[in-house]
C-alpha cells in the first residue's frame, strides 16, 4: 500500500519540473510581397506614373534652351541686289537670304544677307551683338552716333558701321548695314580676317548702291 503514494509523488514532480522548463517563444512573420506584374503592365503603370497632368507643359528636353531655337525670318517683299562678279555665291541656309564667299588675301570672308521681323532689340542692341562676334567690348548708347553712318539710297535708309578687333591673334573686322523695310529689319554683314574685309569693303559699299525694294505692283 505503500509504493502507490511514492509513485503518484514521483509522476507529480516530474510534471511540475517540466512545466517551469516551458518557454514561450514568439516569431515575426515575414511581410507579403505582391506578385511583380508582366513585363507590359509594369510599363505601362510606370509610365502613367510619370505622365505629366493634363494641362501641365511638358517639361524641357535635357540640353535645349533658347539659343538652340530659330528665330523666324521675315516674310513678305524681299529686297533685290546685284552682287559682284568676284564674290562666290553659296547655299544661304535656312536663316539667310543671300550667302557668298569674298575671297582675299589672308583668308576668306563671309558676306551674309538676313532679314527679321520688327526691329530685333534695336539699333544698339544690334550692333553690340555684332562686336561680340569679333570680341569687342559692347558701346553705350551715347556712342552710336561716332559709331555710325547713315545713307540714304534708292529710297532706304541704311546705317553702315566699320568694327575691327585688333587683340586677337588673327585680327578680324565686320563691316556691316541695316536697313528697316516693311515691318522687318535687314542685316548686310562683311566678316572675315581684317586684310580680307578691309580690301573688299568699297566693293561692298558699291553692292550697297544696288540694294533696292520690289517696285510695286
Amino acid at each position: 500500500m505503500r509504493r502507490v503514494p511514492i509513485l503518484l509523488l514521483l509522476v507529480s514532480v516530474t510534471l511540475l519540473s517540466a512545466c517551469r522548463q516551458a518557454k514561450v517563444t514568439s516569431y515575426r512573420a515575414p511581410k507579403e510581397t505582391p506578385d511583380p506584374l508582366p513585363p507590359g503592365l509594369a510599363t505601362a503603370s510606370t509610365n502613367a506614373a510619370s505622365a505629366p497632368r493634363p494641362g501641365t507643359p511638358a517639361p524641357p528636353a535635357p540640353g535645349s534652351d533658347m539659343a538652340s531655337t530659330a528665330v523666324p525670318t521675315a516674310e513678305g517683299s524681299d529686297l533685290a541686289w546685284t552682287a559682284p562678279a568676284g564674290w562666290k555665291p553659296k547655299a544661304p541656309g535656312a536663316m539667310r537670304k543671300g550667302s557668298f564667299t569674298v575671297p582675299g588675301p589672308e583668308g576668306d570672308a563671309d558676306l551674309s544677307i538676313t532679314a527679321f521681323p520688327g526691329d530685333v532689340g534695336g539699333e544698339l542692341a544690334n550692333l553690340n551683338r555684332w562686336r561680340g562676334q569679333i570680341q569687342l567690348a559692347p558701346l553705350a548708347s551715347g556712342d552710336l552716333t561716332t559709331a555710325t553712318t547713315r545713307l540714304q539710297q534708292n529710297g532706304l535708309s541704311f546705317v553702315l558701321v566699320d568694327f575691327v578687333s585688333l587683340s586677337a591673334t588673327k585680327p578680324a573686322r565686320i563691316v556691316g548695314a541695316m536697313v528697316p523695310v516693311n515691318g522687318a529689319t535687314w542685316f548686310f554683314k562683311l566678316m572675315g580676317p581684317d586684310p580680307t574685309v578691309s580690301a573688299a569693303k568699297p566693293t561692298f559699299l558699291t553692292f550697297l548702291q544696288t540694294v533696292r525694294a520690289p517696285a510695286a505692283p
